[in-house]
Formats: C-alpha cells, structure tokens, sequence
C-alpha cells in the first residue's frame, strides 16, 4: 500500500507537481481533492476509480501518454497492492483470535449471605395501655369522622380536576418544517455515450440526462466546462427548469479538433450567480474518439 502511494507521488512530481485541487478542478480529476491526497497518503488503499483519475489526469492529459497501456499498468500495480493488503488483514485476524482469553467470572454475592436481623418482635399484651376515659373517646371519635371528611373531600376535588384537565391544556405548538434539500442524479447519456469515435474537424450535439432528486426546483442553473481540451464548445450551457422528481435533457455542440485524438470535457453545475453547486458529485463529461477512419 505504501508502495502504491510512494509511485504516485512519483508519477505526480513528474508532472510538474500540480496542486490536488488543481488536478480536481482545472484538469478535470473526477474526484475531490481529498480524496486525490488521501490516495497518496499510504495511509489506506484508495478505490480503483480514485487512484486512475489521479493518474489519468498526470500520465495521459498532462504526459499524453497512452490511456489503453497506462491503465492497464496501474491496474495490476493496483491489484497487487490490494492482494499484499488482504493477506495482512488476514494475517492480524488470526493472530487476534489466538490471543483471546476468557475475561474472569465476578464473584458471586447471595442474598442469604447479606440478610438483615430479623427486629424484635413486641406483643400487643405487652404494651397494653389504660382505657383512655369517656371524654377522650369523644375526642378521637370526632377526630376520625374530620380526617373521613377531608379525604373524601380531597377524592372529589381530584376527580373534578382530572376529568377538566384537557379543556384548559396549552395549544400543541406545530411541527418543524422540514429543510429543503437540493440534489442531482445522472440518468444516463443520450447521444455520443463514453468511446463514441467522431471525425476530425467535425461538429456534433452531446446530450446528457439528469434527474432533480432534491425538494428544491431549478431555475437559472447551468453546467460550466471545467477544463482545457482540444474539442472546442462553449463554457456554460443552460439547463432547462427542473421541478423535483423531473429530469432535464441537457445539450452542448462540440467541434473536434482536426487531428485524431482523445477528447474529454467535463461539466460541473452552477446556480444563477455562477457558484458551484454539489462539489462532492463527480462531474458530468464527455469522452469521445477522434478517429480518421
């Protein structure tokens, strides 16, 4: 793994050392800047789509070398590097699972063992009292009949409060509204899908389908080339208004330069005022051959 970082580097330094977020933006990288340094950090293998946008954009649009045999190269570096990985997760499992012991039982505490002296037990003969006298008996008589009184008046204040409780309850205040939320997904191409082959000098309309997945309708929004390349086309396009759950057709006219070659332009959205909107989404683009045959 830290191989296959160290060789990216290498292969980054030879050409010309660019920033990560250079090769996400102006170069055209389909992936995040932090994910491009992440991939050269060795601290974890990077995806395969991660690592080839790293060296798709160094080795084939800045060395123009070619696509075809650079890809085939780093995917066997790559894959190797992921083996080498495997192994080693596999090798730590094992090793853990050898080293695992029991954790000791708690002691065990009974109830038995912690019961409380039973208290002394008095008879009632024992503590008898004298007859209290005539008057006194008035007195605990009038008492009780007052003590009946008040708890029966106490049950019927209760009863009357519970059965009014819900008439005087405050209003239940409303539920937060819910954020809106602004999203896109690509459908699919709709003309000149990924290794189409067009002519040299010639002119054709790429088409792109997206869906709004989002709460939020489109209005004003646009896709903005964000790279150089040798086909020719205009740097923003518009994109039709899109209610949620709609989808766009979005078109562009493209010339191809007169020589055969590759050809890749990518595309990010913007919204009214030009600001890029979804950095964290991989661009849209179109990648054709520029054949003379």
């Amino acid at each position: 793994m830290g191989a296959f970082a160290d060789r990216l580097l290498r292969l980054k330094e030879e050409a010309g050392d660019p920033s990560y977020a250079e090769m996400s933006a102006r170069l055209g990288a389909a992936a995040s800047k932090s994910s491009l340094a992440s991939a050269a950090q060795g601290r974890k293998l990077p995806s395969w789509e991660t690592a080839w946008e790293f060296v798709r954009v160094l080795a084939v649009d800045r060395l123009g070398r070619d696509p075809e045999e650079t890809e085939r190269e780093w995917r066997e570096l790559w894959e190797r590097a992921k083996a080498v990985l495997s192994a080693d997760d596999a090798a730590g499992v094992d090793g853990a699972a050898a080293d695992d012991e029991p954790a000791p039982a708690p002691p065990t505490t009974t109830v038995e063992a912690v019961k409380a002296p039973a208290p002394p037990t008095t008879t009632a003969e024992a503590v008898k009292a004298p007859a209290p006298s005539t008057r006194r008996k008035r007195v605990l008589v009038s008492a009780m009949i007052a003590a009946a009184i008040a708890i029966i008046m106490a049950g019927l204040t209760g009863f009357h409060l519970a059965t009014n409780a819900g008439q005087h309850d405050p209003p239940t205040p409303p539920a937060a509204s819910t954020p809106a939320k602004d999203d896109s997904e690509f459908v699919g191409d709709i003309t000149y899908p990924d290794g189409s082959e067009v002519r040299p000098g010639s002119s054709f309309k790429k088409v792109w389908r997206i869906r709004n997945i989002g709460t939020t309708s489109w209005a004003g929004r646009h896709l903005a080339r964000i790279n150089a390349g040798p086909c020719r086309s205009p740097k923003t396009v518009r994109i039709p208004p899109t209610a949620p759950g709609q989808t766009a057709d979005i078109a562009v006219q493209v010339r191809a330069p007169d020589k055969p070659g590759t050809c890749r332009i990518y595309w990010k959205m913007t919204d009214a005022q030009g600001q890029e909107l979804f950095p964290h989404k991989r661009p849209v683009f179109l990648d054709v051959r520029v054949s003379g045959h």
